[in-house]
């Protein structure tokens, strides 16, 4: 009976310090992990920070440049053909942008080497001439290629590399729009929606804040806007935010269905692109002149600025979606973000004028509303909400992110992003954006 019992002890004990040799085997190799992806991650962020500032800084000097001398929109025209000779003589012939970096999340198609700078020169080039355009688009390219591109010369593996083009894109998006969180959570999530791609948690966040702590030293600081009012969140106005969801549910799909079918008209009537390119940028001079304003040309900041303030005109909304469609569809180059902000905060605005409610939180919240009903990223957009306009604002504009992304369906503004679970039913499902 002793020996039985001493037999058993000696049992456990060696099974008991197996489990902790093998514990700390996987300890040390968990830890190994770390340590190699924050290593990699700081890399990328110091990298994409530096030139995310630059970017910036280009877009800035380029914008300032126009509007000191209204003469460089006549250019807007030898502008898009420019644009469309610099993808042609460097033999782009994958020239599906955005689309291109989220399809390579899911397969092992490599990135151009030429992606990074002809994004960079071109999109500065769109917003020197004065196209509507924004300035994510340059962003997630210039991060997903050039971290794809280290990706290859350090011979990671093919998962590797992908979680590696995951925080070159999160790297870029903090660095030039300074939201460190959103930007690592829109990187994992864009792609697929309905699933995160939580292995590039560590390295997507740890490049997205190394890449925003590097554009503030470089003298850029982060965004604010400032809510005027922010009244409680009672039953009344509740349902106001509520019906304010649905509107821009509605527009988020009206937006991505023009931009989509505004490209492929343009392509299917002038397919010859240095002549679709010219043509639009002579439309982008009409509609300029026909409007008076020189609103609508560019970023359209102050538009943004001014809507959160409380100020917009009724139609405001609708010219930048139009300059957007024209700029884009007619082969400029730059994102679709910026302006989907300009059209959602100058609607909320509006909306809440006329409903009765903060024209300004209104503004705040139609801005990251219709952000979610184009992109379909409602995690992204509650942070962004956070970081742009500070935690007051946030139960109401919670509300109306979450009544945009059900309502906007499948539509969006990326072609190659896929819906894995559906909106309106725990099932999954696997398809692709509707256009």
């Amino acid at each position: 009976m002793y020996n039985r019992l001493r037999h058993k002890s000696a049992t456990e004990f060696y099974r008991l310090r197996g489990n902790l040799l093998h514990l700390m085997i996987h300890s040390l190799l968990h830890f190994r992990l770390l340590l190699r992806w924050v290593v990699l991650a700081v890399a990328v962020g110091l990298l994409l920070g530096v030139i995310g500032a630059a970017f910036v800084a280009a877009i800035s000097f380029g914008t300032e440049y126009r509007k000191a001398h209204p003469w460089c929109l006549l250019l807007l025209p030898v502008g898009g053909m420019f644009i469309v000779w610099l993808y042609r003589v460097t033999h782009d012939k994958h020239d599906k942008g955005t689309n291109m970096v989220i399809a390579s999340l899911r397969s092992e198609a490599q990135l151009p080497a030429q992606m990074a700078p002809l994004i960079f020169i071109s999109t500065v080039i769109t917003h020197f001439v004065g196209g509507s355009a924004g300035r994510e688009g340059a962003a997630l390219q210039l991060g997903g290629s050039l971290a794809d591109l280290l990706g290859r010369g350090l011979h990671l593996r093919e998962k590797d590399r992908r979680t590696l083009i995951m925080t070159g894109m999160s790297a870029a998006f903090s660095a030039i729009f300074r939201t460190p969180a959103a930007a690592a959570v829109f990187a994992m999530e864009v792609s697929t929606v309905g699933t995160m791609q939580y292995a590039a948690l560590v390295p997507a966040v740890v490049s997205s804040l190394t890449a925003s702590f590097v554009a503030d030293r470089l003298g850029f600081p982060l965004v604010h806007y400032e809510v005027t009012s922010v009244p409680e969140l009672a039953p009344g106005n509740a349902w106001k935010l509520l019906l304010l969801g649905m509107l821009c549910a509605a527009l988020s799909i009206l937006f991505c269905v023009l931009l989509h079918r505004t490209e492929h008209g343009m392509k299917k009537l002038l397919p010859d692109p240095y002549l679709r390119a010219a043509a639009a940028g002579a439309a982008l001079l009409l509609l300029g002149a026909l409007c008076r304003s020189t609103d609508y040309y560019g970023i359209g900041g102050e538009g943004i600025v001014a809507a959160v303030g409380g100020k917009t005109v009724w139609y405001a909304f609708l010219l930048k979606m139009l300059f957007t469609a024209v700029t884009l569809g007619g082969g400029f180059r730059g994102g679709e973000i910026v302006p989907s902000f300009f059209v959602g905060a100058s609607f909320g605005c509006l909306f809440g004028h006329i409903m009765g409610l903060s024209p300004s939180l209104c503004a705040a919240a139609g801005m990251v509303a219709l952000f979610c009903g184009v992109t379909n990223c409602p995690l992204a957009s509650v942070l962004i909400a956070a970081e742009l306009f500070g935690m007051a604002c946030l139960p109401g504009c919670l509300l109306v992110i979450a009544v945009s992304y059900l309502l906007s369906g499948y539509y969006g503004l990326y072609r190659e992003q896929r819906f894995h679970s559906s909106k309106f039913a725990d099932e999954p499902i696997h398809h692709g954006t509707r256009k």
